[in-house]
């Protein structure tokens, strides 16, 4: 069977000369595609194109050619739905009834696309309430803010890549969009499918950089006027810090994500969820339950539990059916997962299940009872379906210890009394607390923000339309306007 390729483009013009970069999947290592790179020069034209388009504002798509071909987008999706949730499977290692889930919510976040147009009316200025302001009336109206560069990750590459290149194409941007290495053909496929409803090639470029040298000339370069980064906090951050004068950014990172689960809890109830939320995408997800403080009465019961729950998840192939636990993304992370895991064993943990590699790439779930408070898989995200129960007696003590890290995100918290609920939700270091919900919660119309090292402005699909515009007043000035 051949496998697909994916020729450099840029500006409708295609390069024969590109080195290619071949895309494996990480469960059985079979190569799924290959991917013409871009060079710095190939990487100056994309710029060259997507600045040009944007300062000739004759060239401006309008409102309704937008939503248009968003709308068009939208129904090649859902005809293409089940080959695309494939395609994500192979080579994101997310399980298909996963990815099928995921493309779903890849097609109503576009559809939130076009509600966000359809819906955002301009709004005024109060005029006429002191002598300067007498015959004026004033109108605030949207307009793209200028060139977007989204750099994307490995994790959910159908939906990242809607919720990033999405809002660019409703607001009007040019956009040029980095794929994550491993998992780079299902934001080309989704591009073409932009491309095929009516978007000219030049407002939504799609290239794999040769190195992060040039991912970071794209990133700093000063045509870009918004970069839109997910990905690792260090990487983020540093990208922040080299970016041009007037360029602004959203930065989603990785979390620690707490849980305190009081002793009145419903422990039958919260493992389905907790299993979910640690578990999913085989932990490597943003907002992944790692941590979870159970009061001492129960501590010992929900471990017990989510472990047995654990032992009998279905890990292997993710294009299975049946397949509720994938691979870890690549060899490099599955070793560092399993060191972190015996690190904490071997200063005390008590490993209840998992704890090991297992064949294709793959890592058992793993349930650790009380590892140290200074161990890695306390302190740091570790981005495998590892998670990690912590017995309290004083609840106070165990918001101290949730919120003592320096990331902050989404925490959650289980309890089935409302004061003792809404107490932790207060004081947990949090974007959003969920109530008898894991923390992976998410819809793509809500807020999603990482705090402190997690990440700075919003996510979520309106906020993301409102970072990619600027706002221009426009006063009218005569005297037919009452006082």
């Amino acid at each position: 069977m051949t496998t697909p390729h994916f020729p450099l483009k840029i500006a409708g013009l295609s390069k024969t000369d590109a080195s290619r970069a071949e895309v494996f999947s990480p469960f059985n290592e079979q190569l799924l595609g290959t991917v013409d790179q871009a060079n710095k020069e190939d990487i100056d034209k994309a710029l060259t194109t997507a600045h040009s388009l944007f300062k000739d504002r004759s060239r401006w798509l309008t409102v309704v050619q937008r939503i248009g071909i968003l709308e068009k987008a939208v129904e090649m999706m859902k005809a293409d739905a089940e080959s695309l949730a494939i395609g994500a499977a192979k080579e994101g290692g997310k399980p298909l009834i996963d990815s099928q889930v995921e493309m779903a919510r890849c097609i109503d976040s576009i559809r939130a696309c076009i509600d966000g147009l359809r819906n955002d009316a301009p709004h005024t200025i109060p005029m006429g309430i002191n002598p300067a302001s007498q015959h004026r009336l004033t109108t605030m109206r949207k307009e793209p803010i200028g060139v977007v560069v989204a750099i994307s990750a490995f994790n959910h590459p159908l939906n990242l890549i809607a919720h990033q290149v999405g809002p660019a194409i409703a607001t009007g941007c040019p956009v040029i969009v980095k794929p994550a290495e491993k998992t780079p053909l299902s934001c080309f496929r989704l591009v073409e499918i932009f491309h095929k409803a009516g978007l000219p090639e030049g407002w939504c470029q799609a290239l794999l950089t040769e190195s992060h040298e040039d991912t970071e000339s794209l990133v700093t370069d000063d045509r870009v006027a918004f970069l839109s980064f997910i990905g690792s906090a260090k990487v983020g951050w540093y990208l922040r810090s080299k970016l041009a004068p007037g360029t602004r950014c959203a930065l989603e990172h990785g979390g620690v994500a707490p849980v305190i689960v009081t002793e009145d809890a419903d422990i039958d109830a919260a493992i389905p969820s907790l299993s979910k939320g640690g578990f999913y995408h085989a932990g490597q997800v943003c907002v992944s339950v790692q941590r979870i403080y159970a009061h001492s009465s129960i501590a010992r019961q929900l471990a017990e539990k989510l472990a047995t729950t654990a032992k009998q998840l279905k890990v292997g192939d993710p294009v299975s059916a049946d397949t509720e636990v994938g691979p870890i993304i690549k060899k490099s992370e599955l070793t560092r997962i399993d060191n972190w895991v015996n690190e904490a064993i071997d200063a005390g943990a008590e490993c209840l299940c998992g704890g090991k590699a297992l064949d294709d790439n793959c890592y058992a779930p793993t349930v650790l009872f009380n590892p140290p408070a200074d161990a890695k898989v306390s302190t740091s995200e570790v981005f495998g379906p590892v998670v990690n129960v912590y017995p309290f007696d004083d609840v106070d003590d165990a918001l101290a210890a949730a919120n003592s890290l320096p990331f902050a995100f989404q925490a959650s918290v289980y309890s089935r009394e409302l004061n003792a609920a809404m107490y932790v939700a207060d004081k947990l270091d949090a974007s959003a607390v969920m109530i008898n919900e894991h923390t992976a919660f998410r819809v793509d119309w809500m807020p999603f923000a990482g705090l402190k090292h997690s990440g700075l402005g919003t996510g979520g699909i309106p906020y993301t339309m409102e970072d990619m515009q600027v706002e221009k007043m426009i006063v009218m000035t005569s005297k037919g306007i009452s006082a």
